[in-house]
């Protein structure tokens, strides 16, 4: 059975960072397209940042270029989102996905999302 969980996030103030990694479990992970979405309070959820099978290629949200850095380690299942210079409208839900497509960028592209973990950036 196909597993994504997330560690990660939390709090942290404007201006500062966190990181969120997400380990694999019950899928061939070099395989999969993989990245990150968000979903604030009231809005839907949207793209964050993506990394395609093998890592060949990233792909960001407006919002996240410059900030945010999208990683892969495929011999260890894992991905993770480094995230610098916060601010408070990055306040959200962050989920790992992965999809069979090679290079995920869209939400109804994804297979299997992880459980989500809270964000909260405070001015």
């Amino acid at each position: 059975q196909a597993q994504l969980v997330e560690s990660g996030g939390g709090l942290a103030q404007a201006g500062g960072s966190l990181r969120l990694s997400c380990v694999a479990s019950g899928i061939t992970f070099s395989t999969y397209g993989v990245g990150w979405f968000r979903q604030a309070p009231g809005k839907e959820r949207e793209f964050v940042a993506g990394i395609s099978y093998m890592g060949t290629s990233k792909h960001y949200a407006d919002f996240a270029v410059g900030r945010f850095t999208i990683s892969r380690d495929d011999p260890n299942h894992t991905m993770a989102l480094q995230m610098n210079s916060l601010q408070p409208e990055d306040t959200a839900v962050y989920y790992c996905a992965a999809s069979d497509t090679l290079d995920l960028q869209t939400a109804n592209e994804v297979l299997y999302w992880g459980q989500g973990n809270q964000v909260t950036v405070s001015s």
